[in-house]
């Protein structure tokens, strides 16, 4: 039997699951079995897990449904558990190290006590220093094993379940489970510690918190707040049951009803029901009030008072008296122009429209990408609703006839987004865009993160200091109802690069769709548009951005290269959007395709992509045709840019270092020899799980017409799917 087993619930933490259980299994002490809790087995975090199962023994994953909540997962991890101890760790939260060493030698002190409760670092997501609540507590804690009346104010409510590890026999005997849903913390920790006879503390921070940007479940608004009440009355029902003695009763009360006033005074999380809940915990004041308890003094005083009292119109109005004018003026939308703000702010109070959806792809670039491909699929099965495409002035003419469309700034794109019930972006929309109740905001992205993103990037100065304020690009962040992703990587990082509380849907990319319903014909046609010769192969150039650049550099002689590899090729060049002035680079052998408004096009006319680090990558793989990773200067990439993964160590296909290693692999066709094949297929397996051209349906269905998730076509394994054929390589 092991000393510990550690059990961590990991619903919606897939992107900083691995700092939690590397935490655990990088301890000094191993004598201890590891229970992360997941979904299904198909979950994000399920992929995570299984890795670390089939490299420790010790890891042994079991299924929760997201529907039993964190109560539900937890509670299964304690019915799992076979060790002597129980410690639970949030997926987000890490172990720091010597904790489960310093855990067993404290226990080896006091004896097998049923609770030992410990220290915790609290630490802010982004800036400050972090706190240590619970020190204060348990300073005034005896020095060894003791019985619960001698610290009477360690009640358990107050402390998070992750700040103890407790005697599996005990909670086992005692028939003590995780209650409800939310707040199920406090049921359990007052359960504890009513039922506990020896218990002691450890005055050493065991684990590290990281506090959520978006905040912890109890503390966001909504219905769920009832739920406190319910908490409430089972632990001090539970204490009247046993006759609890006054001096335990007294600060049990006092430290349940301090949450629960603060819940009732606070502006944001009651959105409503405030009357019923007052009065609810009115009911529960009085009923457990102990015998001669004496409110404490202040404004604190006025509201236990006025809770004993049942008089809500009192307290509704102390709680109005602490407004103050702040929270209307953070909503006052800001677009540029006294007359345009006006017109915004009274289109504001109009009524949405259900069946208005304004799109928009890379700021107002054209007609393309995600938003597109959702808008054209929208036009077949969800006729109904009127759309708007939001461009820039110099971008309307790649708006296709019969797309409504809106320039960007004027009065008619303002009307739209004031009243419009859905929108969708592949960036973001303007500072000033208020989010409405009731509207829907779908962020679809526009590519695989290989570079860092969001939030991540704030620890490299060159790109922070292009992205300006991160305070601003979460507060955009947080618009979002729904994020896209077309792997299970993606789902990962976006959720560690903007974090918020909107909902993932792996559906694939809109735009790859192409790469599955292309005939050959289309292939051809689109080869003749851009002008690539009958016969030849046609390799598409597509280098990223480099934030350390200034200007377009492709890093490659492009007349010489074509020179190197023969008469049978052509490149097709396509600079990254940012570079997009218009002009031709192209000539001879070399087509620049930079203008044309597709890349899922440019890319079904190619035979083969070179690129550096750019994210066309992912995209073309799902095409299963040949791809040269050309890496001249990934070192200083990787340390400028920062990336998720070694490309190095996972590439689509040949990597080259240098042009003559790159006209190399084209000159004895490594390029497209059985390795690369066996490389891009590993490639495709991870990051083209979602892509197989049934993406847009799906959207479509759950987003715009609200269908049920079951409701929505499965998607098709990838061995099943079948590429648009190139035009001069034959696929086995």
């Amino acid at each position: 039997m092991p000393r510990f087993s550690i059990v961590v619930p990991s619903h919606g933490v897939a992107g900083r699951l691995s700092q939690a259980l590397d935490s655990v299994l990088a301890q000094s002490f191993g004598d201890f079995e590891l229970i992360p809790v997941c979904d299904a087995p198909d979950a994000p975090a399920a992929d995570v897990v299984t890795e670390y199962a089939e490299r420790d023994s010790r890891v042994t994953p079991v299924h929760s449904p997201p529907s039993d909540g964190l109560a539900g997962a937890r509670n299964t991890g304690l019915r799992a558990a076979v060790g002597g101890h129980v410690l639970f760790l949030d997926g987000d939260d890490v172990l720091v190290p010597g904790a489960l060493a310093a855990l067993d030698a404290r226990l080896d002190e006091t004896g097998d006590v049923d609770v030992l409760y410990f220290e915790h670092e609290r630490t802010p997501w982004w800036e400050g220093e972090p706190t240590n609540p619970a020190a204060p507590l348990l300073a005034r804690t005896p020095d060894g094993a003791f019985t619960p009346d001698r610290a009477p104010l360690l009640t358990g409510v107050t402390l998070p379940a992750w700040s103890a590890v407790y005697r599996r026999a005990f909670l086992t005997e005692q028939n003590i489970a995780f209650p409800g849903d939310h707040f199920t913390d406090v049921g359990f920790g007052g359960l504890v510690a009513l039922r506990a006879e020896r218990v002691a503390a450890l005055r050493t921070v065991v684990v590290r918190h990281l506090l959520r940007r978006q905040g912890n479940r109890p503390a966001l608004p909504g219905e769920h707040h009832a739920e406190l009440l319910d908490q409430t009355e089972l632990v001090l029902t539970r204490a009247a049951e046993q006759d609890l003695p006054a001096d335990r009763l007294k600060p049990l009360f006092e430290q349940l009803f301090a949450a629960v006033l603060k819940t009732a005074a606070h502006p944001r999380r009651l959105t409503s029901g405030r009357r019923a809940f007052f009065r609810r915990a009115s009911t529960l004041y009085r009923r457990h009030r102990p015998d001669g308890y004496r409110a404490p003094g202040g404004s604190l005083g006025v509201q236990h008072r006025l809770l004993a009292s049942g008089s809500y119109a009192a307290f509704r109005s102390l709680r109005a008296a602490h407004r103050t004018a702040s929270r209307a003026a953070a909503l006052l939308p800001r677009p540029r122009g006294l007359r345009t703000r006006l017109r915004y702010a009274a289109a504001l109070r109009l009524p949405l429209d259900r069946n208005l959806v304004v799109y928009c792809a890379y700021w107002g670039r054209g007609y393309v990408c995600n938003p597109a491909a959702i808008h054209a699929k929208a036009r077949e099965l969800a006729p109904h609703l009127r759309a708007v495409f939001l461009v820039e002035p110099d971008a309307v003419g790649s708006v296709p006839p019969g797309v409504e469309y809106a320039v960007i700034g004027s009065r008619k794109y303002w009307q739209a987004l004031a009243r419009a019930k859905y929108l969708v972006n592949n960036a973001n929309f303007a500072d000033a865009v208020v989010k409405r109740p009731g509207s829907v905001h779908l962020q679809t992205q526009h590519g695989t993160p290989l570079k860092t993103m969001g939030a991540d990037q704030a620890t490299y100065p060159v790109v922070a200091a292009a992205t300006g304020s991160f305070a601003k690009l979460l507060a955009r962040v947080d618009r979002w109802d729904y994020n896209l992703t077309s792997n299970r990587h993606s789902t990962e990082m976006w959720e560690r690069a903007f974090p918020s509380n909107h909902e993932t849907l792996e559906y694939g990319y809109p735009r790859n769709d192409v790469y599955c319903t292309a005939s050959a014909e289309d292939v051809a046609r689109v080869r003749k548009e851009l002008g690539v010769p009958d016969g030849k192969k046609a390799l598409l150039y597509a280098p990223t951005h480099r934030d350390y650049a200034t200007g377009f550099e492709t890093g490659l002689d492009l007349a010489e290269f074509c020179e190197a590899i023969g008469d049978d090729y052509v490149v097709l060049l396509r600079a990254h959007y940012f570079y997009d002035q218009g002009a031709s680079r192209g000539g001879g052998r070399i087509i620049d395709v930079t203008g044309h408004r597709s890349s899922e096009d440019v890319c079904l006319a190619a035979d083969g992509l070179i690129t550096d680090y750019s994210s066309i990558m992912f995209d073309y793989a799902n095409l299963d045709r040949p791809i040269v990773v050309y890496a001249d200067d990934w070192d200083v990439y990787r340390e400028t840019r920062g990336v998720y993964f070694d490309l190095m160590e996972l590439p689509p296909g040949r990597v080259a270092r240098t042009p003559g290693e790159l006209a190399a692999v084209f000159r004895d066709g490594s390029w497209a020899d059985e390795t690369a094949t066996s490389l891009r297929a590993a490639f495709r397996e991870r990051f083209c799980q979602f892509d197989d051209g049934r993406a847009a349906e799906r959207v479509v269905r759950r987003v715009l017409l609200g269908e049920p998730p079951a409701s929505l076509p499965p998607v098709v394994p990838l061995a099943e799917r079948v590429p648009a054929p190139a035009a001069t390589l034959v696929r086995s």
